[in-house]
């Protein structure tokens, strides 16, 4: 499909597609900046990760989390071909002589280790992903040594060794913890405190908290469901470079949300109310973006597609893309580590899932300003108002700071938006982040 076949179907598809076709028209972007060299297989595993990313059902944080293993396998063992770099689990002692620091071994240990990763984090690709990625770089997916002496076996061994470490971080994720035995389940008895409503709430005695989170059924491609409190365990999980998961506690608590009722919480709803009254088509496309329906990458992987440009357009070696991916992916995971911790140990709203005001405003007031052609009069408010939380602004500000500092504060791709068009990493501020702004407005 041509770029003016896929631009055109975008503009007729039903929401869930164009946010589909939104990722698919940011892929032909880095297909076109690299198009006269090929990826190195950094890059290489990092689209077969957010393949199954696509292909799955994992929810962001449990998305973050298996990217950020996914790379740090392959950081690890990179590591034993650098002669500085550590791993994050065997430190130096994989190190290998000078003479096998090759860029071939280099390259087969990397792709063992993602391989070994992505076969259990994204065990539905397997054979359809994975393995095929494996032959085409003619390796053998059979080969499970653990010689070190070998490339295969450093990549096997290192992944073994992150992949241990992780079994045990808290997550759930070979659901052990629960009787249930269903990966990533919660473990915790989170139980909301109010009940499910519709999209816009029409019933407000579901509402029994206005500043809990209140589950909100929605169409998930296939069938409506009732989602649970996702990653409610998740302040219990083992973080990256963190002393515990309590770590930021005692500050973070300082700091919760504007509560229902107070002066800081009508003035942010209100101001929800006056973006949704003026959105632009611009906003509303930049929204749906983010709006991450069934089969797309999920925030991380959007950041990751946005790694890959960079990295195509400044013509990466694989040794700084092992590291940049390794950077960006690990501090994901970090900070929705905090956020989402954060929201669980509050039990405050969770930030697309939040009860709307019970206030006087006319309905209409919520409604997207009519725009032209494809937005003319069709495209509608969630009907759910969401005072200030950490979240996806935090998330995309960890992202735009790696990129910052990694790319000498060169400009960004241009497929992030904020209230003014900045152009440049370093001018960056959370604050001025609007992409959630906009998707719940």
């Amino acid at each position: 499909m041509s770029n003016d076949e896929v631009i055109r179907d975008f503009r007729v598809a039903p929401i869930i597609r164009r946010a589909a076709q939104l990722s698919v028209l940011l892929s032909m972007f880095v297909a076109s900046a690299s198009a006269q060299r090929a990826p190195n297989v950094v890059i290489q595993w990092n689209q077969a990760a957010l393949q199954g990313v696509r292909d799955g059902t994992l929810g962001p944080p449990m998305v973050a989390r298996a990217l950020a293993i996914v790379h740090t396998c392959m950081y690890d063992a990179w590591a034993a071909y650098d002669r500085k770099a550590t791993g994050t689990q065997l430190g130096g002692s994989l190190r290998t002589l000078p003479a096998v620091r090759t860029p071939a071994n280099k390259r087969k240990a990397i792709s063992f280790a993602a391989y070994r990763a992505a076969v259990e984090l994204f065990a539905w690709d397997k054979a359809t992903v994975f393995d095929p990625l494996m032959a085409k770089l003619g390796y053998d997916v059979d080969d499970t040594s653990t010689d070190t002496r070998t490339p295969a076996g450093i990549g096997n061994v290192a992944c073994a060794a992150v992949l241990a470490f992780r079994h045990t971080d808290g997550s759930n994720q070979l659901g052990d913890l629960t009787a249930s035995g269903i990966p990533y389940a919660d473990y915790t008895g989170y139980q909301p405190k109010n009940l499910p409503s519709t999209v816009p709430v029409s019933d407000l005695s579901t509402v029994l908290d206005p500043n809990r989170w209140q589950p909100l059924p929605y169409f998930n491609g296939t069938k409506v469901v009732t989602p649970t409190f996702v990653g409610a365990q998740w302040y219990k999980v083992t973080p990256f470079a963190m002393i515990s998961p309590d770590q930021f506690l005692p500050f973070v608590s300082l700091y919760g949300p504007a509560l229902y009722g107070s002066p800081e919480y009508t003035r942010q709803a209100q101001e929800l109310v006056d973006l949704s009254a003026h959105l632009t088509d611009k906003q509303k496309m930049i929204a749906e973006y983010w709006a991450n329906g069934p089969h797309s990458e999920l925030p991380p992987g959007h950041w990751d597609l946005f790694a890959q440009y960079v990295s195509a357009r400044d013509h990466h070696t694989l040794d700084e893309d092992v590291k940049i991916f390794f950077c960006t992916d690990e501090r994901n995971f970090r900070r929705r580590h905090r956020c989402l911790g954060r929201k669980a140990r509050l039990r405050f709203c969770a930030s697309r899932h939040c009860n709307p005001l019970s206030l006087p405003w006319p309905t209409n007031s919520m409604l997207g300003r009519p725009g032209t052609g494809h937005y003319h009069n069709r495209w509608r408010t969630l009907g759910s108002i969401s005072t200030g939380y950490i979240s996806h602004t935090s998330f995309s500000g960890i992202y735009l700071r790696s990129q910052h500092v990694q790319c000498g504060g060169r400009h960004h791709p241009g497929a992030v938006d904020r209230q003014r068009t900045l152009r440049s990493f370093r001018y960056f501020r959370p604050g001025e982040f609007c992409d959630r702004a906009w998707h719940y407005a």
